[in-house]
């Protein structure tokens, strides 16, 4: 018998716990990871799996030459706290790199970045 307490109490405690590690990582972005866009987007949009706090979560745009290019007005969304969005001027046809650093309400850091191409 004082080997079941034990046991019982673990299995309470493992299904009971929050989930350890619980970062926030990039779901999905708009324009797509990788992906060749026809019209220039007016802002890139990334979703995350966790909600982020606004004040330590940024994005960035930068061209080919690694020169920034965004309006340098990143900002997590008032109605769902898991979207950061940056906004563009008009961009020219290439390639860009969108960079992210994020930190979930869990307090974890996220970072990454991914390309998708501008062509006419």
């Amino acid at each position: 018998m004082r080997i079941r307490i034990p046991l019982l109490v673990f299995a309470c405690a493992s299904v009971l716990a929050p989930p350890l590690g619980a970062h926030a990582f990039l779901d999905h972005a708009l324009p797509a990871v990788g992906s060749t866009v026809h019209a220039p987007p007016p802002q890139v949009q990334l979703w995350f799996s966790q909600k982020l706090e606004p004040a330590f979560s940024t994005a960035q745009v930068l061209d080919s030459t690694g020169k920034r290019v965004d309006r340098a007005d990143a900002r997590v969304d008032d109605g769902d706290s898991t979207v950061l969005t940056v906004s563009l001027p008009e961009l020219a046809p290439g390639r860009y790199r969108v960079k992210w650093r994020v930190l979930s309400v869990d307090t974890h850091v996220t970072e990454g970045d991914y390309s998708f191409d501008v062509v006419r």
